[in-house]
C-alpha cells in the first residue's frame, strides 16, 4: 500500500491577516468565496453554505461564520471584521492543490499577511489497514 493510500484526510488551514473589512462583511463575498474555492479544487458541494453573523457584542470575535459541507468533508471560516482576520479550514478525505485554494481565499480577501498549515489527517500503518 502506498503512502498516500495510507492518509485518511488533507487539511489546510489558513490564518489572513490585513484583509480590508468591506471584504470580511459583504455575505455576497463571503458566498462567492467559497463556490469558486468547491469548484477551483474540484469538490462537491452538499447543499448551501451555513452563513451567520456572530458576536456583535464584541469586538474582537464580531463577524460571520460559514459551515459548507462537501461530500469528501467541510469548509469552515470565521471571519473577524473588525481585525481584517479569517480564519480557514478545509478539509477532505479527497486530494486538493493546496495552492489553487491559497489563490482563491487571496483573491476574495486581499490579505496582507498569510499563515498556512498543511496536515495529512489519519496516518495509520499499512499493517492496521489490512487488518480492517
Amino acid at each position: 500500500m502506498s503512502q498516500q493510500a495510507a492518509i485518511w484526510g488533507q487539511h489546510l488551514i489558513l490564518d489572513l491577516n490585513g484583509c480590508p473589512r468591506e471584504h470580511l462583511t459583504s455575505a455576497d463575498n463571503i458566498r462567492g468565496w467559497v463556490k469558486e474555492l468547491i469548484t477551483v479544487i474540484d469538490m462537491k458541494a452538499f447543499g448551501e453554505p451555513m452563513l451567520e453573523h456572530f458576536a456583535s457584542h464584541s469586538f474582537d470575535a464580531a463577524g460571520f461564520t460559514l459551515l459548507q459541507l462537501i461530500e469528501t468533508s467541510n469548509i469552515s471560516a470565521h471571519f473577524a471584521e473588525n481585525l481584517g482576520q479569517v480564519y480557514i479550514d478545509v478539509f477532505s478525505c479527497k486530494r486538493f492543490d493546496d495552492e489553487a485554494a491559497i489563490g482563491v481565499c487571496k483573491k476574495y480577501f486581499v490579505p496582507s499577511q498569510l499563515n498556512r498549515h498543511s496536515l495529512e489527517r489519519g496516518h495509520f500503518s499499512p499493517a492496521l489497514l489490512k487488518a480492517i
